[in-house]
Parts: structure tokens; C-alpha cells; sequence
């Protein structure tokens, strides 16, 4: 039986070997109505083929959760024998103890800290085992709740990176795209994507890439339909041009369901500071629009996978293997994180913790900075919600507003001003710009606004009674003048976009690119404050 089964397997495989590649085939049929029946015949063995390896991984997972403590010891003694070396036996006992003296907790210096945008610069490997099994377990998800947005030419992706956290093999890597994998110009992703009018499915590496993706096709709406016309003579593209100057010209809101009519979710990876443009995106260009993150990646590769595509927000299972996963209760000092961290199923429901990672290639034991929530349980390992990231605090005088805290305040400053909607923001304590002038330090917050070209001063103020509002340490500060109000500047369209490339161009900027809310560098902060308009 099982001899009969591989044979089976190598003949399907050999059959898309023999088959040219999905892509080629959908190119060949670009100016008829429908792929050939060569084509769908690859796409349905290809997704046949991935949906069993899916399979298998979703057992391994079953097989994994159920037996969490045995899972993470493997991972521990793994690690234990990699440090020890690959011809050495293990010696000694394999308890958490012996992996905390034998790898101490270590944490990102400020300067470090300031370069990666509040990351731990751990090693890069986000290729590794959670992250096949992320995409594979990602996709067979989606395609359960979103049968139509696999289908042959059903989604594309419209920036150089990819929402899903490992690359697949060929064949399955150009299923069901209607553009090129691999193609690194922005420009040319989003036209194939816009001359793509069935689309169910829209990708982008991560929410704040599509952000900048809707932002600039507003801005360049006519330039990309004079190339859409242009591009293919004599086929029904002209009227496709046409019909992006009319959704364009009908304003941002709905503007992906109005380009697209079939589409159905937009599929982005989550990292810190994602939730503003996932607001706005959904507020906006994608109202009406489900979102979908097959995973929760930081520096030190996937930390969580995401099963459920139905849920308004990501949960996500923090998997045992590798790399191995600690839970450090957030109310711990720092001088006792060693011996307060816990394994997976030690978790508490209702608790939150920062997520510590000792990534198998470097042999690095980092605090990451990840706050999470606990809110259920899959088999024996936690289900948590990502709240915030630690590096990402302001404190001028002691008083630790943390990123959500301030979100919180930020977001109900804007709410008071008629007709605006937050797209993004960035803070700045004083010092790093020496603004102070002499009066107190104080809080610089840049934001990007759609709906509001001015700032009164009432509007501004009003972040600085939210904060007071939502925090009794700053309003404390406040009220003896030991920190003066917060500062609120307006930039211009494509701030924060410049900003983002300037830390993309960062020889040590991480994956995936994590939105860092709070600047400790001076010349990021100059940038922006060189584009303030308001």
C-alpha cells in the first residue's frame, strides 16, 4: 500500500514536472478569456499535492500541541547539544535550569535597539521549520474559508515581499498568482494586479507596504492607466484603464472592492506596529474586506501561526519546536527574567507575558520585547493576542507610556477631530531632537492624517488630555510641570513612506520590517520633521 502510494505521488509530481510552469501558461492565455485546460489540470494537482503536505503538517502540529513539554525539551536539548557540539555527547542534566546558565538572558543594547527600530537583532533565519509550516498550514486555511480566492489567477501580490513566511518550491510557487514570483518592482506588481479584474484574493508583505501601495496609486492613478491602455493593443484593456480613472476619481473609500468586485480578504503578514494601517485599510480603500495574517513574525523568525482566517483579529498559536519559545511574565524585573521564564504549557489564561526566543542558528537567548495576551488554549499550548512591544515606550521623567497605552490616547485625539482618520504616527521624546528649548521634556508625535490638511491648536491639545486621561503617572507629571504638553506635528503624503525606506536601507534591518511608533535615532526623526506641513 504504501509502495503503491509513492508511486502515486511520483507519477503526479513527474506530471508537473513535465507541465511548463503555471505562470508561462498564464501568460500564453493573457488575451483569452480563460487559462487552458493544461494550465487548470497543473493548478489542481499542484494545489492536490500542497494540500496533503498540508495535511501532514497540521498532524504534526496535532502531534506537537498535545504533547507540548515533550516538544520544547526536544527543542532544549537540541540547543544544549548544538552549543555543546555536533560530536559531542550530551553530559548533564537537560532542565530548564541547566538552559538558563548555559544561555543567559540577553536583551538588545539602546544603540542596537535604536538601529533595528525597537527589534532584537537575532539572527535572520525566517526560513525555517515554523515558517513552512506557517505558509503551508496558512494556505490550506485560507482556501477552506475562501475556496474561490485559490483559484487559478485568484490572487496577486503587490509588493516585492510576501505575505507568506517561506518561499515555496516550485511548482506551487506561482499558484493561482496572476504576476511572476520573485518580480522586485512595486510598480509592475500593481499593474499586472490592476489589470486583473476577478481578483479574490490581495497580498502585501505586510499592512503598512499596502498602505503605501493604495497611497501611491492615488497619487499616480493616471500615469498607471495611461500604461494600462498602453500596455497590450487591440485587447480589452483600454476599458480597464478607464474603469481606474472612474474608481479613483469616486474617492478612497471602497476602492479595492470597486477595482476588484470579487475580491474577498487581503492577506498581509503581522509584525509590531501593523494595527493602524490595518485600521485605516479597512476603514478606507478595503472597507468591506476581511484580513487575513497567515502568521506573527518578529526578528527571530515566526512566533505564531494563525489557523483561524474567520477571526476580526489575529490569534495565534505559539508553536513548541524550534526556535524555542519562553514566557516571561511582564511584571518581573529585568534582573530576574532567568528565573521567572516559563515554557508554553506553564501559561496562564488572562496573563501577559513578553515572548523570549533562543534561535537554533545563532544560539541566542533574547528577550524579544513581544507583549502578549493569553486568551485560549489549542490542545496544550497557549493562544495568545499580540498587545504591544516594550521598546516601543516613552518616558521623559519615569512615567512608561507604553505602545498600546499610547495608541489608545492617540486614537481618541483623532476621533475629536471632524473628519480625520489616522494613518500613521511616530513619537519622539524631546531630547533626541533637543526641542525642549529650556521648558520641560515633552513628547514630539508626528502623525499622518486623510481628511484634515490642519492642525488647530484645540486639536492638538486634545492628544495631551487623552493621554492624562488614560494615564494617572503623566497627568501626575503634568500637573507639577515636571513634562510639558505633547507636541502634534502633521507630514505630508509619503512621510512616513521615506521613512520606512530609510529603514529598509539599514544593513541590519530586520525581517519582517516591524513599524517602529517610537524614534530614537535623530536622523529618522529629522526626516520626518523635515515634511511637516502642519
Amino acid at each position: 500500500m504504501l509502495l503503491l502510494f509513492l508511486l502515486l505521488f511520483l507519477l503526479l509530481f513527474l506530471l508537473l514536472f513535465l507541465l511548463p510552469p503555471l505562470a508561462v501558461l498564464r501568460q500564453q492565455q493573457s488575451r483569452g478569456p480563460s487559462l487552458s485546460w493544461l494550465a487548470r489540470l497543473q493548478h489542481h494537482v499542484a494545489w492536490g499535492l500542497l494540500c496533503w503536505v498540508a495535511a501532514w503538517q497540521q498532524r504534526r502540529l496535532e502531534q506537537r500541541t498535545l504533547h507540548v513539554s515533550q516538544s520544547q525539551q526536544q527543542a532544549l536539548r537540541s540547543c544544549l547539544k548544538r552549543a555543546q557540539g555536533p560530536r559531542s555527547p550530551l553530559r548533564g542534566s537537560t532542565d530548564m535550569s541547566t538552559f538558563r546558565n548555559h544561555f543567559p538572558l540577553t536583551k538588545a543594547s539602546q544603540a542596537q535597539e535604536e538601529e533595528n527600530g525597537g527589534q532584537v537583532p537575532t539572527s535572520n533565519q525566517h526560513h525555517g521549520e515554523a515558517s513552512l509550516q506557517a505558509t503551508l498550514l496558512g494556505l490550506a486555511a485560507l482556501k477552506k474559508a475562501y475556496p474561490e480566492a485559490l483559484a487559478p489567477g485568484g490572487k496577486a501580490c503587490v509588493t516585492p515581499a510576501s505575505p507568506w513566511p517561506h518561499p515555496l518550491p516550485w511548482p506551487w510557487h506561482a499558484l493561482s498568482q496572476v504576476s511572476s514570483p520573485g518580480s522586485k518592482d512595486p510598480e509592475a506588481l500593481l499593474l499586472e494586479a490592476l489589470r486583473s479584474p476577478g481578483l479574490r484574493a490581495l497580498e502585501a508583505g505586510t499592512a503598512v507596504e499596502l498602505l503605501d501601495v493604495f497611497s501611491g496609486l492615488e497619487a499616480n492613478g493616471e500615469e498607471l492607466a495611461e500604461a494600462i491602455a498602453a500596455g497590450n493593443p487591440g485587447a480589452p484593456l483600454p476599458r480597464r484603464a478607464a474603469e481606474l480613472q472612474e474608481a479613483l476619481e469616486q474617492g478612497p473609500r471602497g476602492l479595492a472592492l470597486r477595482l476588484w468586485p470579487k475580491l474577498q480578504v487581503v492577506v498581509t503578514l503581522d509584525a509590531g506596529g501593523q494595527a493602524e494601517a490595518v485600521a485605516a485599510l479597512g476603514a478606507l480603500w478595503c472597507q468591506g474586506l476581511d484580513f487575513f495574517s497567515p502568521a506573527y513574525a518578529a526578528s527571530g523568525g515566526v512566533v505564531g501561526l494563525n489557523l483561524w482566517p474567520e477571526q476580526p483579529r489575529g490569534l495565534y498559536v505559539l508553536p513548541p519546536g524550534t526556535p524555542l519559545i519562553e514566557l516571561l511574565p511582564v511584571k518581573e524585573e529585568p534582573q530576574e527574567e532567568a528565573a521567572t521564564t516559563v515554557l508554553l504549557a506553564k501559561a496562564q489564561k488572562g496573563k501577559e507575558y513578553k515572548l523570549v526566543l533562543t534561535d537554533h542558528a545563532s544560539l541566542t537567548r533574547c528577550c524579544l520585547g513581544d507583549v502578549v495576551r493569553v486568551v485560549g488554549a489549542y490542545n496544550q499550548c497557549p493562544v495568545v493576542r499580540f498587545i504591544g512591544r516594550l521598546g516601543q515606550t516613552l518616558s521623559v521623567r519615569g512615567e512608561d507610556i507604553g505602545e498600546d497605552m499610547f495608541s489608545e490616547a492617540l486614537g481618541r485625539a483623532v476621533g475629536q477631530w471632524p473628519g480625520a482618520k489616522l494613518l500613521d504616527h511616530s513619537c519622539v521624546e524631546s531630547s533626541i531632537l533637543d526641542s525642549s528649548g529650556g521648558s520641560a521634556p515633552h513628547y514630539e508625535v508626528f502623525v499622518a492624517l486623510r481628511g484634515l490638511r490642519n492642525l488647530s491648536e484645540e486639536n492638538r491639545d486634545k492628544l495631551d488630555h487623552c493621554l492624562q486621561e488614560i494615564s494617572p503617572c503623566y497627568k501626575s507629571l503634568r500637573f507639577r510641570g515636571s513634562v510639558g504638553p505633547a507636541r502634534v506635528h502633521l507630514v505630508g503624503q509619503g512621510a512616513f513612506r521615506a521613512l520606512r525606506e530609510a529603514l529598509a536601507a539599514c544593513p541590519s534591518s530586520p525581517f519582517p520590517p516591524e513599524m517602529p511608533r517610537v524614534l530614537r535615532h535623530r536622523s529618522l526623526a529629522q526626516l520626518l520633521q523635515r515634511r511637516v506641513v502642519s
